[in-house]
């Protein structure tokens, strides 16, 4: 199909299904990882297992950040490109960014393993965790190049309308995660260590598959490396966008880390259920992170041809998805949560503490949803300033003030409240900035 016609002219509910279904399928495969994973460990029956894991996954969400700097920097710059029928730069421009996040992977691998001890310090390790936290942070670290660069191709290529390959790509890394994890796990008695190896080696078949893909099927983008060179401004326009996306992550990360931080009190079952509620949380999240993203060329397409009629009808759409199926997901998952808990951990603790801590969250999942779209309209959009109060604000700034205060005034409650407040705060300032900036 016709890459104007595709972005420019087809109705928009089916444009919108055929680039962002992909994505979300490829989050639901991570999001069946994430569970099959968390699954696997529990059946250890090591809570010091579990939260040793739970407490290395913000290393995840680190370096999906620093990849976040060049993938979704990179390719809302080059939806905006290609809105305006600039090919040529479009082309060297994924080309730096391809080349950038190598380099600054390789850099980051360095310091992780340098700096191992303070940074596990930070994530809120103990002696009771730290082996396991170790074991599954120095793999991780080993494997960042992958991790980290996969996110360039598998988020420029979707410009081009190529949102299937980068779904295959990411299906086949996961599958074979997903295999290796209990493998690892049982049958060679690797502990965090094999969990770490399985999610490398997994992501090294999804980098590997989107590199072939861009060189194989892009009519434009390329990854010569002849075509690496920029202009300042194009540089601008990347890190402008991929730095608040960037810190989108990183809060994330901080947001877990401080999370942990405050539950470490309460002992490594609070940790524990925390962790596992996350990963069910993520059934909502990741499918709403891949609406949110599989419809980001579109926005950023029509915003640079200046389409405003197609601008606005499009984000109308993504709101009413986004909304809705958070909703509908939010209460299903609320009805059984003691059941959903169970699966993973039979222990009357942590399902008891696990149910009130999943409810919360997913109280104000269809707000969450909004803040994704008015970050993606922002960043889509090249609104440097809105897309970047939006990257530190949900699991940043207004959570870090939610949770010290919250947790000063009513303990524990106050620690597993402070995200849904954090999540309302957040919504009325996206909603403030979204009429300021772009109606």
């Amino acid at each position: 199909m016709n890459l104007d016609y595709l972005f420019a002219h087809a109705p928009i509910p089916k444009v919108y299904m055929k680039l962002a279904l992909p994505v979300v399928l490829g989050m639901v495969a991570s999001m069946i990882y994430n569970l099959a994973d968390t699954f696997f460990v529990a059946q250890t029956g090591n809570a010091d297992l579990v939260a040793g894991i739970a407490l290395g996954t913000p290393l995840f969400s680190f370096m999906l950040a620093i990849g976040d700097i060049f993938g979704l920097g990179g390719s809302a710059a080059i939806s905006r490109l290609l809105g305006k029928k600039m090919h040529v730069d479009s082309a060297h421009l994924s080309s730096f960014c391809f080349y950038s996040a190598i380099v600054f992977s390789l850099v980051l691998t360095l310091v992780m393993l340098v700096f191992e001890r303070p940074i596990l310090g930070l994530m809120g390790v103990t002696s009771q965790t730290y082996q396991y936290a170790a074991d599954f942070y120095r793999m991780i670290a080993l494997g960042s190049v992958f991790i980290i660069v996969s996110l360039v191709p598998g988020n420029i290529i979707r410009t081009e309308g190529l949102a299937t390959k980068s779904m295959i790509a990411t299906l086949s890394g996961t599958i074979l995660t997903i295999v290796l994890d209990p493998i690892f796990l049982f049958s060679f008695h690797w502990g965090a260590l094999g969990v770490g190896l399985a999610n490398v080696i997994g992501y090294v078949v999804n980098t590997s598959l989107l590199v072939i893909f861009m060189i194989k099927d892009c009519q434009i983008l390329s990854l010569s490396i002849k075509k690496i060179y920029v202009s300042k401004k194009a540089i601008k326009d990347v890190l402008n966008i991929g730095i608040p996306a960037s810190l989108t992550n990183f809060m994330q990360s901080f947001g877990i880390m401080l999370l942990n931080n405050y539950l470490a009190p309460y002992g490594a079952n609070a940790i524990a259920a925390m962790g596992i509620v996350l990963k069910i949380y993520m059934v909502v999240m990741l499918i709403m992170v891949g609406f949110a993203f599989g419809a980001q060329p579109l926005i950023g397409y029509n915003y640079g041809s200046g389409d405003t009629d197609r601008f606005k009808a499009v984000v109308k759409f993504d709101f009413v998805i986004e909304v809705v199926y958070a909703l509908i997901c939010a209460v299903i998952l609320m009805i059984f949560a003691p059941q959903l808990m169970a699966l993973f951990m039979h222990n009357t603790a942590i399902i008891k503490m696990g149910t009130t801590m999943l409810r919360l969250l997913l109280a104000t999942a269809p707000l969450t949803g909004a803040i994704l779209v008015f970050t993606t309209i922002f960043q889509s959009a090249g609104k440097a300033m809105g897309a970047l109060i939006m990257s530190i604000s949900r699991q940043g700034i207004i959570f870090g003030i939610s949770i010290v205060s919250l947790a000063a005034l009513f303990g524990y409650t106050g620690v597993i409240i402070a995200q849904p407040i954090a999540d309302i705060l957040t919504f009325a300032v996206g909603y403030w900035l979204y009429k300021q900036i772009l109606v």
